[in-house]
């Protein structure tokens, strides 16, 4: 039987667009999965996650 775990997640939306900043940064907002400005996806509430948000915290909005 599965064990339900509740996983805490993070609305994560682009407010800026990553051009003109370090190509590392713009591959970190595409490997969250944020397309274009204004878009939202929802991310788990892990270290990796979160480090990812540390690197683009200037063009990011978080809601936990």
């Amino acid at each position: 039987m599965a064990k339900a775990t509740s996983t805490k997640m993070l609305k994560i939306t682009l407010l800026r667009s990553p051009i003109g900043f370090n190509r590392t940064q713009a591959a970190t907002v595409q490997g969250m999965g944020l397309r274009k400005i204004r878009h939202t996806v929802e991310l788990a509430d892990t270290p990796e996650t979160r480090g990812m948000i540390h690197k683009v915290r200037h063009l990011v909005q978080v809601v936990e």
